[in-house]
């Protein structure tokens, strides 16, 4: 007699179903785990067997064949020790043998019978609701299973013993609820920043419209600052938004106790970074940072700094707001529609634009020019808005905090996104689409400047040289710029601003 239990394994964050078989039979003694498994799933025999006998059971002196099917799918991790504990359980009637029935299981198990966390929860869960399943996982997991479905079934033991009783009508467990993460602490404010106006600008428009942002100054100018205040005036995660982003960080074992965080991700890798901990990769095609930045930023500073061939590895992601990990074996796809926000030094000594300043390297703008170079022109043309930080002077430093810190430009931004939404929903294109992701031929059509505005971007984009990726982004900022102003058709005047954020700048041709 075969005993099942179901599983998944998974694809990115696509959970596919396993079906864990289990026989017992008679023969020499052994215990086999077959199916296409990984280091970690085989090592799960000696835990399982271990975590039995912790809890008051032997396995029996028999030939246990445990195959987890589909065979040709790879399975890594550790989470298949608790469908084949309970799949075993159930072989030799620890267990009724339809309890298991309508449940997706998984969880790890410690040396004494207790259920540990493992990653991937959330989008297993979700999986075993479209499949008509329950869901049994670790204690610690079970308020994150519980966002899944309200009336879904999730058990959350927090070891065999328990989750047997619970079957024997012993002891009934209660469904966990959902958890939102405390916050920690208020957010960096926009009112810290003196002076940098022009900043700020750029700043909130680029939050207005989900645009990518390059800051180059000197150091101290404020540019990791400004960065690191984007998030206080961008809104609020959407509950879609939240589910994808929640996913991914389930994946990657970033979800404390079981507690969603509603706060939208702010990455900052080193500038050391290889291009598998940025695109994503390794062993096991984990998620790298433009996958965890997903719903959130993305923000690289020392931009020059990383090496060109990993900031080109960003150029695919930027526009299809995905990212594809290809191995020999099998494919992962992983969401990676962050926003990025750069900032570098105008050159290596960075002082260049500094009056009466000599660059020992030779010319400033030669300096200038090699470094700049280092980043490649097709990176630079997905980059909607280039800005220029000047260095902050005493006199901007001794004056009192700003009027109007975050909350007053979070305010203008929620506007901004409110037309976005209803804009492109009346277009059937998803309620979390912006100015930034909609596709070319709609920006078109929603950013059709008038009359003025035609001649002025006609003439702009000969004398700018613009490529046909540039013509649409600057629609774009233009788009997010009349929606600032709250005017339904995009006028000279946004053209003109927006222009001048890619005019600005530019990248010096190589001497």
């Amino acid at each position: 007699m075969v005993t099942r239990v179901a599983t998944v394994a998974f694809e990115g964050i696509e959970a596919r179903a396993v079906d864990v078989q289990v026989q017992i039979a008679a023969g020499i003694v052994a215990f086999n785990v077959v199916g296409l498994a990984d280091k970690a799933v085989a090592e799960s025999r000696e835990r399982v067997r271990s975590a039995l006998i912790a809890s008051g059971l032997a396995l029996p002196a028999k030939r246990i064949t445990v195959n987890l099917a589909p065979a040709d799918l790879p399975k890594e991790g550790s989470h298949y020790d608790l469908p084949i504990a309970l799949a075993v359980m159930g072989a030799i009637g620890a267990l009724p043998a339809d309890a298991l029935a309508g449940y997706c299981v998984l969880g790890e198990l410690a040396l004494d019978g207790t259920i540990t966390p493992v990653a991937g929860v959330l989008p297993a869960a979700m999986a075993a609701n479209e499949r008509g399943l329950g869901l049994i996982c670790p204690a610690a997991c079970g308020p994150e299973a519980a966002w899944a479905a309200g009336d879904m079934d999730v058990l959350a033991p927090r070891s065999l013993i328990q989750l047997a009783n619970h079957f024997k009508g012993s002891q009934v467990m209660a469904r966990p609820q959902p958890a939102i993460a405390a916050a920690g602490g208020p957010l960096p404010d926009l009112r810290d920043i003196k002076g940098q106006e022009g900043a700020k600008r750029a700043l909130e428009i680029a939050a207005a419209g989900g645009h990518n942002l390059l800051m180059n100054g000197p150091p101290g100018a404020g540019k990791s600052m400004l960065a690191a205040r984007l998030p206080s005036i961008l809104p609020a995660l959407s509950p879609r938004e939240l589910l994808e982003v929640s996913m991914i960080q389930s994946v990657a074992g970033q979800i404390k106790g079981g507690a969603l965080s509603n706060r939208r991700p702010f990455r900052q890798p080193h500038h050391s970074a290889s291009m598998a901990a940025l695109v994503g990769g390794g062993l096991n095609a984990r998620p790298g940072e433009i996958s965890l930045a997903h719903g959130g930023v993305l923000f690289l500073d020392e931009l020059p700094e990383f090496v060109p061939q990993v900031l080109d590895s960003l150029r695919q992601p930027m526009e299809t707001g995905e990212v594809m990990i290809a191995r020999a074996n099998h494919r992962v796809t992983y969401p990676a529609r962050f926003q990025l926000v750069a900032a570098m030094n105008p050159c290596r000594c960075g002082q260049a634009l500094e009056p009466g300043y000599a660059c020992r390297r030779g010319p400033n703008e030669r300096c200038m020019a090699q470094y700049g170079a280092r980043i490649s022109g097709p990176l630079l043309d997905r980059i909607d808005l280039r800005i220029e930080v000047g260095a902050v002077t005493a006199a901007d430093l001794i004056l009192p905090p700003p009027a109007e810190g975050s909350r007053e430009a979070a305010t203008r931004v929620a506007a901004a996104r409110e037309r976005q939404t209803a804009r492109y929903a009346e277009r059937d294109l998803g309620s979390a689409m912006t100015n930034a992701t909609c596709p070319a031929t709609v920006i078109e059509e929603v950013a059709a400047p008038d009359a003025e505005g035609t001649t002025l971007i006609r003439n702009a984009a000969e004398t700018m040289r613009l490529s046909a990726r540039g013509f649409h982004r600057t629609l774009r900022v233009a788009r997010t710029l009349a929606d600032l102003d709250g005017e339904a058709t995009v006028r000279r005047l946004h053209l003109a601003e927006a222009l001048s954020y890619r005019a600005r700048a530019s990248k010096p041709a190589a001497t």
